[in-house]
């Protein structure tokens, strides 16, 4: 398959926009039309090929951003980031896979439709909410849709889907099915961790910690026994926690067994104040010997402590927490009360009763829900699981074959997968989401499963695959209402964008008579595995360890070879972005400001993975940039008009030079942007485009007329624009279009063939010198008040420009130029010493104006690195010396970090 992308048809002006290099750049006429022109003419559709070639396609498994709320800087940044990587690929590669999805199921998308029509999904039966959610939905991703095109983003729109669409959903419940089958999944009643604000079971992951003001609260509970028999009249302990609201699940007492001054306590029992029950004492390690008194409660339940407890001891179930974070009957008369209430109350009856002995301010990091930031609780529950922590080893190895950029973010997911304390319950009580394709016998609780044929189905309104059931007969089932982890269903992206699907055996083959019959088969078997996952660090834990959890399982592969991991957008204070802070930067605002190459160019100005602040001088910087590229088109589109010009058999030096130092930033630049490296890769092309081609090598250019700078700059420039391309698309179509599109190509730079190197040779260091002595007389011209035409009658230059005294004299109209070996005749005088008074105020006082004596009145030593004045020796970073060179031959000495030249006019 060819990169040109040849058509018959010659474009016109209804398919092609008509750009001219004249007057301004006009970025809001231009940057919408060029946006609607990419759309509507499919420029960036997937073409798949009849024999996939790994070598000549890039696939992409972009993240489905949540439906529950409009665009914000991170959208912006992250997806700007995809982008260079498809238009790049796009450039390199065959044909690029960029798709688009949308993740429109679960607890943000329901709580976005509660917000937006001001009702409660438990006021409506849930189909009718589902229908409700899809329409506000169907509305947000409209508008994302426009929000994503009007920054350029290079995706196929006829690769979308969204994750509560039918075919997603059938994969989803061949997933769950699949997983079942393999004896991966489990359904089981135990401790869960539970948002009371949201009503449902959530996992580890969606779990955040976050500092939280409280008390701590030392609280006297009655002795009736130790380890020697029973208790002194009056005898107690002091046992010191966060939570008293909890004292009426309170089931047991622990100390440590290494605890000496408690370990007589083991074997007794104690009295719950307020609620009476009598509670044994156990030792246990598990017991922070550092917090409190070293005695502790366990309630069923306040932590992931209690739960190994209550495990590990056999120990009772006292439930005092409802679903919705509510006291229970077992409260007695706080029954009713949410959490908060009762612990204020609690504390004021335990305060009056006597058996509250200090409460004092706390501050504590607890554990709360990423959605909706309430403090989580764990209720015993019934919920579905993946069994992960059998695995974990493999999933690690599954991580260590993937490249990582950077590399160091294959720590986080390691971190992540040896912290694991559960399984991953992939249950939600909610209702919108996928259900889970399941029925339960109501005689003896057996689970029936949909049949793959019949994927999607919700057991709400479907009936079940069989009439009775098949362990024990019974005619009569109850249907799974629960529906999957939003989670559950986006770690299947790659799966999704392959076409993952079952396909049952032909009704003849010998297996046709078994149930399972068939296979697993993708429609774009050349989708899987994808090359690059990129994605935020926060959701390493969330979507990148998932997917490969799931990939991994249903296929034995590791569903991408290269994972890219972004950093976050901070306020300029380095705070992370919220609308409770008030610091929320919006790309509306942005963009009203400043064009989106420009905010291209800003996001390309991080090295990727790394947090940093949202500044205004990258987004200005790349305006200027704009304005540069635009202008210097113009200047070579006068000097060299159109764009067929042949290279002619003998190239000037400094054309050669040029040509050969863009062969170097090819390959730099194509390294750079192979390891995504855009920062280097951006900040190396403008240096290179705006100092040596801008400044220097077109002030050249201007004093020619020959066929050898025609050809150097129409090839440079063509090679420029294509450079740039990943980067400042509007503006490079724009240009490109005006002077290079030709018949037979498709008309788009960014279906066109990244630049290659030519294999031109010239020594890069003379040249480098050269253009340095160019730039200091060109400075010297301009200090002296002289037109840039004016003549200079002799120059000296100290450094090697061999091969390049004739472009230096031709460009700067110097009659006569001699290069000198030896180093000029320069002495050296100390012009300044400055002190930095931040440090050496506060560091020798008095002894300031003894020290800027002795340097007043040159009574000072330099020593190496340090400065000896008025008794006091300075280290290097509390002074500073400024030199100044003076010539003693004739002439005016002009001098630059590369090169001296001295000048005779």
């Amino acid at each position: 398959m060819s990169t040109e992308h040849e058509t018959d048809d010659e474009p016109t002006d209804e398919s092609t926009p008509d750009p001219a290099l004249a007057g301004d750049y006009d970025p809001r006429e231009t940057e919408p039309r060029w946006q609607d022109y990419w759309v509507d003419n499919d420029v960036f559709a997937y073409e798949e090929s009849e024999t996939p070639d790994a070598d000549t396609q890039f696939t992409i498994d972009t993240p489905p951003p949540t439906v529950s709320g409009s665009l914000h800087m991170g959208h912006l940044y992250q997806f700007t980031l995809q982008d260079f990587v498809a238009r790049f690929r796009r450039m390199t590669d065959d044909t690029v896979y960029f798709p688009f999805g949308y993740d429109d199921n679960g607890i943000a998308s329901e709580r976005l439709t509660e917000r937006e029509l001001d009702i409660r999904h438990s006021d409506f039966e849930r189909r009718e909410f589902q229908e409700k959610t899809r329409d506000v939905c169907a509305d947000y991703e409209d508008a994302f849709t426009e929000d994503v095109q009007s920054l350029a983003i290079s995706v196929d729109w006829d690769n979308t889907y969204k994750t509560i669409e039918p075919r997603v959903q059938r994969i989803s419940q061949l997933s769950f099915l699949d997983l079942y089958e393999q004896g991966k999944e489990y359904r089981q009643r135990a401790p869960t961790i539970w948002c009371p604000d949201c009503e449902t079971a959530i996992s580890q992951v969606e779990q955040e910690d976050t500092e939280q003001h409280t008390t701590f609260n030392d609280i006297e509970f009655p002795l009736v026994a130790d380890g020697n028999g029973e208790a002194d009249d009056g005898e107690t302990l002091t046992i010191s926690t966060t939570r008293p609201e909890l004292l009426p699940a309170c089931v047991s007492i622990f100390v440590h067994p290494d605890d000496d001054a408690n370990a007589h306590l083991v074997g007794g029992t104690a009295e719950v104040p307020l609620f009476g029950q009598e509670v044994p004492i156990i030792e246990d390690e598990r017991v922070d010997l550092e917090t409190g008194s070293g005695v502790v409660m366990c309630c069923t339940f306040g932590d992931q402590t209690d739960i190994e407890w209550y495990q590990a001891h056999d120990l009772p179930l006292r439930i005092a927490i409802d679903e919705s974070g509510t006291m229970t009957d077992r409260a007695g008369e706080y029954e009713g009360l949410s959490t908060t209430e009762a612990r204020e109350a609690i504390i004021a009856d335990l305060d009056d009763a006597g058996h509250l002995l200090e409460s004092r301010d706390h501050h504590h990091s607890v554990q709360v829900h990423e959605r909706c930031e309430t403090e989580v609780e764990y209720l015993v529950t019934e919920q579905w699981y993946v069994d992960m922590l059998d695995s974990t080893e493999e999933y690690l190895e599954a991580g260590r074959e993937m490249d990582w950029y950077p590399e160091k973010m294959f720590t986080r997911y390691k971190h992540w997968i040896e912290g694991l304390e559960w399984d991953w319950c992939i249950s939600r009580q909610r209702d919108s989401g996928i259900p889970f394709p399941v029925w339960y016998c109501e005689d003896c609780g057996e689970p029936v499963f949909a049949d793959r044929e019949d994927l999607p189905v919700d057991p709400l309104s479907d009936d079940p695959p069989v009439d009775s059931c098949p362990e024990c007969g019974g005619a009569d089932f109850e249907p799974e209402s629960d529906v999957f982890d939003t989670w559950a269903t986006s770690s299947l992206t790659p799966l999704i964008n392959a076409g993952w699907d079952w396909q049952p055996a032909d009704e003849s083959a010998e297996t046709a008579d078994s149930v399972d019959a068939g296979e697993f088969t993708f429609d774009n078997p050349e989708l899987y595995p994808m090359n690059l996952r990129p994605q935020g660090h926060d959701i390493i834990s969330f979507w990148l360890f998932h997917t490969v959890v799931k990939c991994y399982e249903h296929t034995g592969e590791i569903p991408f070879d290269t994972v890219m991991v972004n950093g976050m957008v901070l306020d300029e204070n380095r705070e992370a972005m919220s609308k409770s802070k008030g610091n929320v930067v919006s790309p509306e605002a942005v963009l009203e400001d400043f064009p989106v190459d420009a905010t291209r160019y800003w996001a390309a100005g991080t090295s990727i993975g790394d947090d940093f602040p949202f500044k205004e001088n990258d987004l200005e910087a790349g305006e200027r940039l704009l304005q540069k590229l635009w202008n210097a088109s113009k200047l070579v589109d006068q000097l060299a008009p159109g764009n067929n010009y042949e290279e002619p058999e003998d190239l000037a030096a400094i054309d050669e030079w040029l040509l050969a130092k863009l062969d170097d930033t090819i390959e730099s630049l194509t390294e750079k942007l192979d390891t995504y490296e855009f920062s280097k890769a951006r900040n190396e092309l403008r240096t290179f485009f705006w100092s040596t081609f801008c400044d220097d090598y077109l002030e050249i250019a201007k004093q020619r007329d020959d066929k050898s700078a025609a050809y150097t700059l129409v090839t440079a420039h063509r090679t420029f624009l294509k450079l740039f391309a990943p980067f400042l698309p509007h503006v490079v179509e724009e240009i490109w279009q005006a002077k290079y599109a030709e018949v037979g190509e498709r008309n788009s730079i960014h279906v066109s063939e990244w630049p290659e190197p030519r294999g031109y040779d010239a020594d890069l260091a003379a040249g480098e010198t050269a253009m340095a002595t160019i730039g200091a007389l060109r400075g010297y011209k301009t200090d002296h008040g002289m037109a840039l035409n004016a003549d200079i009658d002799r120059v000296e230059v100290y450094g090697d420009v061999s091969g390049f005294e004739s472009a230096i004299q031709q460009a700067m109209h110097v009659d006569e130029l001699s290069v000198v070996e030896d180093d000029p005749e320069i002495s050296t005088e100390i012009a300044e010493i400055s002190l930095d008074y931040a440090t050496v105020g506060p560091k020798y006082g008095d002894q300031v104006g003894g020290i800027e004596q002795a340097i007043a009145t040159d009574e000072y030593e330099l020593d190496g690195d340090r400065l000896h004045a008025g008794d006091v020796t300075l280290e290097p970073d509390e002074f500073e010396v400024r030199k100044e060179h003076t010539y003693a031959g004739e002439g005016e000495l002009v001098e630059t970090d590369d090169v001296a030249i001295v000048v005779q006019s």
